[in-house]
């Protein structure tokens, strides 16, 4: 399903905005403005795709629309009218006034959204309460139960008496809208509602949105660093620049013939549109690399007690990563990605089967874990959980020399300036905090850390899945070079194919715990021999219209 376009063409917009601008004062006290003169349309019906790099004012649009921006934003507007049924539009004074039941938000982070202390039941009674007035708890109830069914939750009585880390991120996703539906908006904003979805729920919750916005005849504004997404499901396309907008209108117009070289830049570093590393689209001449990291028939399981279920997370597994090399693991959620992470990295033992390093079993005693833990670097999906917040990033970097003994403390810091310089920083970036840094930096400040103590593999866990696709493409360049210049070999945990078309050397899919395929990159993406396979690379969104040559070119972040 690609979208349902052209629905209210001709109806009056739900919501018109001019003038916004949103300021966050400074030392000088006129600070800089995160979002300058934006104005745009929502039209009834329809969806609008807001685009744009990390820092472009995409969010803070959304969030001024609700009043949600922080006490320390100045924020205002020339017009904001919005329309609630077929009368005229009204002019809205204090934005507040149309959360909830005017206007529904579903913000990115499920995780960061709903409270893990409070059952699923519980955020819906107190929406009930707070926008219907209503306090039965039955009649509460029978209606989360139906707004759940209503977006495809399976089992929703049980759900709400869940919480929400019990669920899986599509699950939570899905939460998400309903909770948002609650006090029947005419209008949806959707911030990044996908980013960290794999390929197939992501397309099933794309789907979701498009029915969802026609059975109940709503509109949708929508956020996304994946252009792919926006091209596919938009109507209209907003591209902004550093809190200005650079570009609009319908999103065919947009995508086929930009007319800025903002929007033409955004559309040439979707990853998987080219290789990073076109060396490695055939198999080098000569003896192959050194196997460097091998598993042989790991298995492991969980749960068993107290009458639950046993489940088994990695069922057999083998692999080989060769030295030079990138092998990229993926597969749907709960296919068994982490906790094979888990056990190649020596954060989990198996239950059966062995890690070998250099083909000898890595082994159990202290001396052995920590060569093992030197030599297997991991870099985290999320740098700003990862990086310690109290350090300045020059002992951020050193923190593994530091943990090997590696070095005094002058040489610790003179290594951290050099690894800032090798993942192109400055070597002052030392004497700064994590938090005063973007992500994209933040996530060059993971990988130096991991080649401080000089690995021979580096683990990396969706590194780049948070970032939007700019950054991804210069972070993936990165890796790259850094790859070719130190031997590194790199396992690549992702559910965004578009990444793994561009960096993979072999390819590994996992399925409910089993390796379902594997083989070289370009065979598997061009030749697939499963399925299942074959069902992820038909969910990768693809940029729509001229720029998409073939079935899997031009594919984006998932």
């Amino acid at each position: 399903m690609s979208g349902v376009r052209n629905t209210g063409a001709d109806r009056d917009p739900v919501l018109r905005l001019e003038g916004l601008t949103v300021r966050y004062p400074g030392k000088d006290g006129a600070g800089a403005a995160a979002v300058e003169d934006l104005s745009l349309t929502v039209p009834a019906g329809r969806t609008v795709a807001i685009v744009g790099e990390s820092g472009s004012g995409k969010s803070t649009t959304l969030h001024a629309l609700l009043g949600l921006t922080p006490r320390t934003a100045r924020a205002g507007y020339r017009l904001l009218e919005f329309r609630d049924g077929e009368g005229p539009a009204r002019r809205i004074h204090d934005p507040r006034r149309l959360r909830g039941r005017s206007v529904g938000l579903v913000p990115q982070d499920p995780a960061r959204s709903l409270d893990p202390l409070v059952r699923i039941g519980s955020h819906f009674a107190e929406l009930h309460r707070h926008f219907l007035g209503l306090r039965d708890r039955q009649e509460s109830r029978r209606r989360a139960v139906a707004a759940l069914e209503a977006v495809g939750v399976d089992r929703p009585a049980e759900r709400l008496r869940q919480y929400p880390h019990e669920l899986s991120g599509g699950l939570s996703q899905r939460v998400l809208i309903a909770l948002a539906l609650v006090g029947g908006p005419r209008l949806l904003l959707a911030d990044e509602p996908t980013s960290d979805l794999d390929v197939t729920v992501q397309r099933r919750v794309l789907d979701l949105f498009d029915e969802v916005r026609a059975e109940r005849d709503l509109s949708l504004l929508m956020v996304t660093h994946d252009i792919a997404v926006a091209s596919r499901r938009a109507d209209e396309l907003i591209v902004m620049r550093a809190g200005r907008v650079v570009e609009s209108g319908p999103v065919d117009k947009v995508i086929g013939d930009p007319d800025d070289p903002y929007t033409r830049r955004l559309l040439t570093s979707v990853p998987g549109r080219a290789r990073i590393r076109g060396a490695a689209l055939d198999p080098p001449a000569g003896p192959a690399a050194p196997v460097v990291l091998e598993a042989r028939g790991l298995r492991r399981s969980f749960g068993g007690g107290r009458g639950t279920e046993r489940v088994e997370a990695v069922r057999e597994v083998s692999l080989t990563l060769r030295r030079g090399e990138t092998l990229a693991v993926v597969g749907e959620s709960g296919a068994g990605k982490s906790t094979l992470l888990r056990l190649l990295t020596g954060l989990d033992r198996p239950d059966g089967g062995a890690v070998l390093l250099d083909g000898a079993p890595v082994g159990r005693d202290r001396a052995a874990r920590k060569d093992f833990a030197r030599r297997v670097q991991l870099v985290y999906q999320n740098p700003a959980r990862s990086l310690n917040p109290s350090l300045p990033v020059g002992r951020v970097i050193a923190e593994p020399l530091e943990a090997h003994r590696v070095g005094g403390a002058r040489w610790r810091a003179q290594r951290a300036r050099e690894l800032l310089e090798q993942v192109g920083l400055p070597p002052a970036f030392a004497e700064r905090r994590p938090s005063e840094l973007s992500g994209g930096q933040a996530q060059r400040v993971a990988i130096a850390r991991a080649l401080a103590p000089e690995p021979d593999v580096v683990v990396l866990d969706e590194p780049v899945s948070a970032l939007d696709q700019a950054v991804q493409l210069a972070l993936l360049e990165l890796l790259g070079s850094l790859q070719e210049r130190l031997g590194i070999a790199y396992l690549l945990v992702s559910h965004d194919l578009g990444v793994v078309r561009a960096v993979a050397d072999e390819v590994l899919v996992l399925r409910r715990g089993r390796v379902e395929e594997r083989g070289p990159a370009r065979t598997v993406f061009s030749a697939p021999a499963s399925a299942y396979t074959r069902a992820l690379l038909d969910a990768v969104p693809t940029v729509r219209l001229p720029l998409a040559t073939s079935p899997h070119d031009g594919m984006s972040s998932s």
